[in-house]
């Protein structure tokens, strides 16, 4: 169990750590062509800027329902494994908390890395877009 929490926990500092140098990278670039678009931009630029606000859109409906998805998933396999627990009377003790503790912050943990995949995903996709013109 600890070794999944973990590999989560890496997935999860990896994809901040991108997002930490794509987002700054794409938003300068968007910038710089707001900049030297002026006041009548091109097609192209009307494009690229209608596609920015779209995209923030979509990137965040599929975030939340990514995390709806997941937190859904996350609720069944805790009822059940409560279910399981007062079921057959197990005795209440430290361990069975920490236990129970792990299975939560495991879900929470799961629940955020779902929920970042998308915004990942677009920053890092349009970082490697806009650096090619």
């Amino acid at each position: 169990m600890t070794s999944r929490r973990n590999r989560k926990s890496r997935v999860l500092a990896a994809r901040a750590i991108d997002l930490g140098f794509a987002v700054p990278e794409v938003v300068a670039r968007r910038v710089m062509r707001m900049a030297l678009a002026g006041s009548l931009p091109s097609v192209r630029d009307r494009k690229e800027f209608d596609l920015m606000g779209a995209e923030k859109l979509a990137a965040f409906y599929e975030s939340w329902n990514a995390m709806l998805v997941e937190m859904f998933r996350v609720n069944l396999e805790l009822s059940l494994w409560s279910a399981r627990f007062f079921w057959f009377r197990w005795p209440v003790t430290s361990r069975s908390s920490r236990a129970a503790a792990s299975r939560f912050q495991q879900a929470a943990l799961a629940v955020l890395v779902k929920g970042v995949a998308p915004v990942h995903r677009r920053a890092v996709a349009n970082a490697k877009r806009l650096r090619r013109g």
